[in-house]
C-alpha cells in the first residue's frame, strides 16, 4: 500500500463535496462528519490514491476488508451496520463524483454498485434493538423526584418538565429565550434563528397535557426568571450555571448567570441524574418524543387530535411521527394482541346485527337450561 498520508487533490474534492452535503443538501453537521469519516477510512485503505482510480475490483476488496476491521475499542470486528452506513455514504460520494466532467468517464455506476452488501446482510443491517424509553408515569416518577432548593436545581427540574410538556429536542431547548414562552397560551415558539431546531424549521408547540403539575414546574420558573432575576425577553430560559471558589476555595456551583448552554450536554447530564434517582435506566433526553408518542396511543386520538399532536413535535405528517417514535415495545404489544383475543371471544353486541344478537342470546340461555 501507497504510504503518502494525504492527497491534495483528493482534499479539494472532498472539501467541494462536504460543502455540497451541508450547503446544497442540507444536511446536518453530523451526517457531513459520518460522510467526512467513510471518505476517511476509504482513503487509508487505497492509500490515498486518486479518486478516479476507482474502479469494481477496488470496491470488492475494500467492501471485503471493512467487513473485517477490528473497532478500536474492542477485539470485535465493527458491526455490519457501521459497514453499511460507511458504504452508503461511499456510493453517495462516488456517485456525485460521477457527474462532475472530470470523472464522468473514470467512475462507472456500474462500478458503484460493487460497493452494496448481500440482500441478507442489508437486512441484518437495518435489523435494530428495539427501543428503549420511560411510559410518561416513569418520566412524571423522574420529575418529581428532583430537589429543588437551588436555582440550579430549579432549572434542572423546570427542563424535565419542559421536555415532558413539549418532546422538544436537546439541541432546540437551550437555544430557548423568554420571548419564546408564551404561558397564557401555553404555548412555546421555536425560532430557527437562535434554537437549533431540526432542518432549521419553525415550529410552533404547545403543552402536551401530561399533568398541571408538571405544566405548573416549568410556569414557575419561567415567573421566577422574570420577576425575580428580572429576566427580559433576549435571556435563555435555561441559562448556565455559574461556578466560583467557595469558602474552601473549591469551585462550586454559585447559581445561575444569564448566559446560555453552549450546546446540549447539559441537558443529557440532567436527564441521566434525574432518572438515576428513582433507579431507571439512562435513555437520551430524546426518548421522550417516544414517551409522547405512547401517550398519544393511550389517548386514542381522532385524525384531527393526532395531525395537532405530530405538528407539535415538529412533524408535517403524522406518518413521520408513528413511523419515527410509534414502535410499540414487546410487553404493550403482546397486550394489544390479548386484548384483541379477549375482544374475538366476548363479541360486542353493539356490532352485530339483530338476528346475531338473538343467535348469541338463545344459546347462552339454552346452556343455562332455560
Amino acid at each position: 500500500m501507497d504510504k503518502t498520508s494525504f492527497n491534495p487533490g483528493n482534499d479539494r474534492i472532498k472539501r467541494d463535496y462536504l460543502i455540497w452535503l451541508k450547503e446544497a443538501k442540507q444536511r446536518s453537521e453530523a451526517t457531513v462528519d459520518q460522510a467526512r469519516h467513510a471518505i476517511d477510512r476509504y482513503e487509508i485503505y487505497t492509500g490515498f490514491k486518486d479518486f478516479g482510480t476507482f474502479n469494481k475490483d477496488q470496491a470488492v476488496a475494500f467492501k471485503n476488508a471493512l467487513v473485517e476491521t477490528v473497532g478500536q475499542r474492542s477485539s470485535q470486528t465493527i458491526s455490519i451496520s457501521t459497514v453499511h452506513h460507511t458504504l452508503r455514504a461511499i456510493r453517495d460520494f462516488l456517485a456525485w463524483l460521477h457527474g462532475l466532467e472530470p470523472f464522468r468517464r473514470r467512475i462507472k455506476p456500474g462500478d458503484i454498485a460493487y460497493l452494496n452488501l448481500t440482500t441478507g446482510d442489508e437486512r441484518r443491517a437495518r435489523t435494530s434493538t428495539p427501543k428503549t424509553y420511560p411510559s410518561p408515569d416513569q418520566f412524571r416518577e423522574a420529575l418529581l423526584a428532583m430537589p429543588s432548593g437551588t436555582e440550579v436545581e430549579r432549572r434542572d427540574r423546570a427542563l424535565i418538565a419542559l421536555l415532558l410538556l413539549t418532546g422538544m429536542r436537546d439541541a432546540a431547548v437551550v437555544g430557548l429565550k423568554i420571548q419564546d414562552v408564551d404561558l397564557e397560551r401555553s404555548f412555546i415558539f421555536q425560532d430557527p434563528r437562535h434554537a437549533q431546531t431540526k432542518f432549521s424549521k419553525a415550529i410552533d408547540t404547545f403543552f402536551l397535557p401530561v399533568g398541571d403539575d408538571v405544566k405548573a414546574i416549568f410556569q414557575d420558573w419561567i415567573s421566577f426568571l422574570i420577576r425575580d432575576k428580572e429576566f427580559g425577553p433576549q435571556d435563555p430560559v435555561f441559562p448556565k450555571t455559574v461556578v466560583n471558589p467557595g469558602a474552601n476555595q473549591m469551585f462550586a456551583p454559585q447559581g445561575i448567570g444569564r448566559e446560555h448552554w453552549s450546546n446540549a450536554a447539559p441537558v443529557r447530564k440532567c436527564f441521566k441524574a434525574a432518572f438515576a434517582r428513582v433507579g431507571l435506566p439512562f435513555t437520551k433526553p430524546h426518548s421522550v418524543r417516544d414517551t409522547l408518542t405512547q401517550l398519544a396511543y393511550s389517548l386514542r386520538l381522532d385524525a384531527q387530535a393526532m395531525k395537532a399532536w405530530s405538528q407539535n413535535l415538529g412533524h408535517d405528517k403524522p406518518l413521520t411521527t408513528f413511523n419515527s417514535y410509534g414502535q410499540l415495545t414487546r410487553e404493550t404489544q403482546g397486550d394489544v394482541i390479548a386484548a384483541l383475543s379477549k375482544r374475538r371471544e366476548s363479541p360486542d353486541l353493539d356490532d352485530l346485527s339483530p338476528s346475531r344478537v338473538l343467535e348469541i342470546l338463545s344459546a347462552k340461555m339454552k346452556s343455562r337450561g332455560l
